[in-house]
């Protein structure tokens, strides 16, 4: 949802500043247009020129520039804003914003848009901590200013605690959740499962698969990008949990199960993008099994089929991943679970699978009609999977929904 928006990037005086260079550059990635401000003091620790580079846009230091339609760039940007952003926030501006004072070029912007305005703060944990710091923080999200961070961890002054900026996939995220409130989503409730869960044979030892998680995570981010409150039902994975989705983490199948049925019980759709295993070890050791056993008999039974067992009328999304009889299989396994649509892709073509950044998946609908798509990244199939799913949506008005809330409180 940011792709073609004019995302504000506010910029302060902070060491953390250098790591605004990566936000700018990967939200340029994404398809905004990213204008920076730079006040004075930034520009001590970086160049407007590395902004300039990663942005392909002019970056702006002073009040007044020729570039600026009205003569002065604060109201320019103010009007031309989606989203404003200010990271990293120092104690200062964060001061002077919640007193209303507006003495340069980006508390002018703040005060002049109708845009929101989402903040990182970095500083020292003492600043942060002070009261008069946590005063400033209240009174500007009463005012519907929304904030991301501060993480814990290690400071420019060799201090540890809170004041550290927060990571810029957060902050990225924090962004594309806000973009994405008025998004064809908006109001309804998605479950995603991910992942490939593990079944234990003894404290140390399981049985798993090799599910990424890669696919499910995707889709939750994507679901949370276009306006929807999403819960994630994650297995074990080693992926980063999204911002503003609601993760659920499980490690077995009949937790999946669980937590799955608990979800999806007032859900507008359910997608089973995780792996839960078809079998577990009917008997689980205490302690750990010593080697030295010249045989180990392993006995399995049948995990419970995650699917049957929801309840409600939701949209039903599941995945099949067949190594022979791609459509066939998926077909049948569409069938018996009783699917709106299934997500079928081939584990030995190349470039596709559980540890590929991409994916070439065959979406089946309940009429048996089958779209292939071409090789995409996974982003790009988690949206093609949510478009089929939004027109399977009744049409009904959509229930508010938590996304719709503060990103941060």
């Amino acid at each position: 949802m940011v792709r073609d928006k004019t995302i504000v990037l506010g910029v302060t005086g902070s060491i953390a500043v250098y790591k605004a260079v990566d936000l700018a550059s990967k939200l340029t990635q994404d398809g905004a247009r990213v204008i920076v401000v730079m006040t004075e003091s930034a520009q001590e620790f970086v160049r407007p020129l590395s902004f300039q580079r990663v942005t392909d846009q002019p970056v702006v230091t002073g009040m007044f520039g020729p570039q600026s339609e009205h003569g002065s760039w604060h109201i320019s940007l103010a009007e031309k804003a989606d989203l404003v952003v200010i990271a990293p926030a120092t104690a200062n501006v964060i001061a002077k914003l919640a007193a209303g004072l507006a003495d340069d070029v980006l508390t002018c912007t703040v005060l002049a848009t109708r845009a929101p305005v989402l903040i990182a703060p970095a500083m020292h944990t003492n600043m942060y901590e002070n009261h008069i710091t946590q005063d400033n923080i209240v009174r500007l999200k009463d005012r519907d200013v929304e904030f991301v961070g501060p993480a814990i961890g290690r400071l420019a002054s060799g201090d540890w605690g809170p004041g550290r900026f927060a990571d810029v996939d957060e902050i990225r995220g924090a962004v594309h959740q806000i973009m994405g409130r008025g998004g064809d989503l908006a109001g309804r409730k998605l479950v995603v499962s991910a992942g490939g869960t593990q079944e234990p044979l003894d404290p140390v030892r399981h049985i798993t698969n090799r599910s990424s998680g890669r696919m499910g995570y995707a889709i939750a981010e994507a679901a949370r990008d276009r306006g929807a409150e999403v819960v994630l039902v994650s297995a074990p994975t080693a992926l980063v949990p999204p911002v503003g989705v609601s993760v659920v983490n499980v490690q077995t199948a009949i937790q999946m199960r669980d937590a799955v049925v608990e979800s999806a019980s007032n859900a507008d759709a359910l997608i089973m993008a995780g792996a839960p295993a078809d079998y577990r070890p009917r008997f689980a050791s205490t302690g750990k099994m010593k080697k030295g056993l010249d045989t180990v008999r392993l006995e399995l039974e049948e995990n419970p089929d995650i699917l049957t067992e929801v309840k409600g009328k939701c949209v039903r999304v599941g995945f099949a991943a067949e190594s022979e009889n791609l459509v066939r299989n998926a077909k049948a396994k569409l069938q018996t679970k009783d699917l709106d649509l299934i997500i079928a892709n081939d584990i030995t073509a190349p470039d596709s699978g559980f540890d590929s950044e991409t994916n070439r998946v065959v979406i089946i609908d309940s009429s048996g009609a089958v779209k292939k798509l071409p090789l995409l990244t996974k982003p790009d199939v988690a949206d093609r999977i949510l478009d089929r799913v939004v027109a399977l949506l009744p049409k009904t008005k959509a229930r508010k929904s938590k996304s719709n809330k503060k990103a941060s409180r």
